[in-house]
């Protein structure tokens, strides 16, 4: 591209830092720097950019706190494999979350059956231990990728109706918003990490033992009511939960 270093605006009250960082990650995401690839050295992008080295080290600088590069000592600066990510500051499935930023989400299911509740399950949803409870199992692909496996349990009558919608294409949120009239409130979370057992690594195509990112997820009606219990087990080398959280202002001591 002849005219790259026409991109960068000097007189911008945005950094130059900061524009280099955004174009290079715009690179990055629509693949023009690949996966795995090398970028270009900082005398390469200096030149390229008509820019400092320190505001070359600052940009990269900022690319490799985000994940989306790394460098090897002695060889250079390479393309990682970016993770792409939902923000929980909203409660929402993750097709209804990823498909609004370009990516296609589609689901492997796995299994569909109704099982007794153990005690956390009924715990859960307020039952009694060994009541039926509807468990569905699907593996969550991102672009074609699987990224997570869904361990979802609903109560029996709740369940029933799920039997015949479509979960292939659909999150389990919007069916019970759409199909079965309900609204949803909030979602307690607890998140915590694991090493990848037989089920999972056939389910995410990762070896045994790899990091899996375990978030267990209590959804509930808008008048307070448990209805969706779920374990969400997140392939640690692919993808993130973001969240925002802001300190308390009020008056202090």
């Amino acid at each position: 591209m002849n005219d790259t270093a026409k991109v960068l605006l000097p007189l911008s009250s945005v950094p130059l830092h900061t524009q280099l960082r955004d174009l290079l990650r715009s690179r990055i995401l629509d693949g023009e720097y690949a996966q795995d690839s090398q970028m270009p050295s900082e005398s390469e992008l200096c030149s390229l950019f008509k820019v400092s080295r320190i505001t070359v080290r600052q940009a990269l600088g900022d690319l490799q706190k985000e994940g989306l590069i790394f460098k090897i000592h002695g060889k250079g600066t390479f393309v990682a494999k970016p993770k792409t990510f939902q923000n929980v500051s909203t409660l929402q499935g993750l097709a209804e979350s990823m498909t609004g930023r370009g990516y296609e989400v589609i689901n492997r299911l796995r299994s569909f059956k109704f099982i007794p509740a153990d005690k956390l399950v009924a715990e859960r949803l307020r039952l009694l231990e060994g009541e039926t409870v509807a468990q569905i199992k699907r593996v969550r692909l991102i672009n074609r990728e699987p990224i997570s496996l869904e361990v979802t349990y609903l109560p029996q009558a709740l369940g029933e109706r799920l039997e015949s919608a479509d979960l292939v294409t659909r999150d389990i949120f919007l069916i019970l918003e759409n199909d079965c009239g309900l609204s949803l409130g909030h979602a307690d979370l607890a998140i915590d990490a694991v090493l990848a057992d037989s089920d999972l690594t056939q389910a995410l195509n990762v070896e045994a033992g790899s990091p899996i990112m375990r978030i267990e997820r209590l959804t509930h009606s808008a008048d307070g009511q448990p209805l969706d219990f779920e374990h969400l087990y997140y392939r640690g080398d692919a993808f993130q939960y973001r969240l925002r959280i802001d300190r308390n202002r009020g008056p202090q001591a």
